[in-house]
């Protein structure tokens, strides 16, 4: 089939570009002709809370973007629409994540949609956004309201869905294993890369930090650890105030025990901070699904996660690693369990076999039968 995507890829950096054009290589190893048509303009500086919105690492290989997309300025959504409504691909794939992005996105798939032979489909990372803004429901509204049919990777975002569409058809297919951040590592290679001890256990918090994150209830629940021979490493970078994380450290008498890595980490990097640590620890206070959790997955690392959304879905509490409310006591607990009475060996070899379930052709396989869906 003749395949179009529309959404953030290289150079802009991020868990949504990964995602993308993981899902563009699948596809094309399929047989399917697949373009990619990404952004000139993503968000606007004023509203982007990091440092950069670029990557660092060298362009993803054999496949085809093209920078065109504002998605600020509507005269842009016209002419790329027109430009990409010419190509008459048989589908067009957007995926959606932010309400920000619905009226450039909606007015993209509105315009392809006069071609009479395009579909347009749209993989829903998230409806209802984590960090919520005046004017979401309608933003979201009008994207939802021009798209034929949806993927959605938990049950959240699929009741989500239903209170927006109600007509197209929907498919659920949980989000796929992330294997495109290189192999593990050996763990002393990776701590003296990271410059770290290897006389100490590592527990990994990955990712953007903000607030719903729930960094603070990791460290409280820290705090009450008595080990004096586990460290936490805190890599990503800052996008809510670091100012009460930072206090909230030094209230606690945390500093000699956080490793902290206050930047975005590249791609070239990840597998390092995955190889060096024993287990990952989400402690969200809301969540969709998470990205972090199908890295943890393809490094074979243990994790804790808290009962939110659908994070509960992918990680089997006890096999996996443990489910626990977002409440720091009850992370607290978890850690404890894991690191003085789990089987870890055992609960590796468990993620090994689970993890056979979110694969990229199971993935794949849902989304075209989404596609004979609309298509009939």
């Amino acid at each position: 089939m003749r395949l179009a995507l529309i959404g953030t890829t290289y150079p802009f950096r991020g868990g949504i570009a990964a995602f993308n054009e993981r899902l563009a290589k699948e596809l094309i190893q399929n047989g399917h002709d697949l373009t990619l048509y990404t952004f000139t303009v993503q968000y606007p500086s004023f509203l982007f809370p990091g440092k950069t919105q670029y990557s660092t690492d060298n362009p993803p290989k054999n496949l085809t973007i093209h920078r065109c997309v504002n998605s600020i300025n509507p005269l842009n959504w016209i002419s790329v629409g027109n430009e990409i409504k010419k190509k008459k691909y048989d589908i067009v794939i957007i995926p959606f994540w932010l309400p920000l992005m619905g009226p450039s996105l909606g007015t993209l798939a509105r315009i392809i949609k006069k071609n009479k032979h395009s579909k347009i489909l749209s993989i829903a990372h998230n409806i209802i956004p984590h960090e919520s803004r005046l004017g979401d429901k309608w933003l979201t509204k009008y994207f939802t309201n021009h798209v034929d049919g949806f993927l959605a990777m938990t049950k959240n975002v699929m009741k989500d869905l239903e209170s927006f569409n109600t007509i197209c058809p929907k498919v659920l297919s949980p989000h796929p294993i992330y294997d495109n951040f290189g192999e593990s590592i050996d763990r002393n290679k990776a701590l003296k890369h990271l410059k770290l001890d290897n006389s100490y256990s590592y527990m990994l918090f990955f990712g953007l930090i903000r607030d719903y994150k729930g960094l603070d209830l990791l460290l409280e629940a820290f705090a009450e650890i008595k080990n004096k021979k586990i460290k936490v490493i805190i890599a990503g970078e800052y996008y809510s105030d670091k100012a009460p994380y930072k206090e909230l450290i030094h209230n606690l008498k945390l500093e000699e025990k956080i490793i902290e890595v206050d930047k975005f980490i590249p791609d070239s990097e990840v597998n390092y901070y995955f190889s060096a640590c024993d287990i990952v620890v989400q402690p969200y206070k809301s969540a969709t699904q998470s990205g972090v959790t199908q890295i943890a997955y393809h490094f074979d690392k243990p994790m804790i996660v808290t009962d939110v959304g659908g994070l509960k879905e992918m990680c089997p509490d006890g096999k996996v690693g443990y489910v626990v409310p977002p409440k720091s006591d009850k992370i607290k607990d978890a850690i404890l369990k894991f690191y003085e009475s789990t089987d870890k060996k055992k609960m590796i070899e468990n993620i090994k076999e689970e993890k056979k379930n979110y694969s990229w052709s199971n993935f794949t396989n849902v989304l075209f039968s989404l596609i004979d869906k609309v298509k009939n």
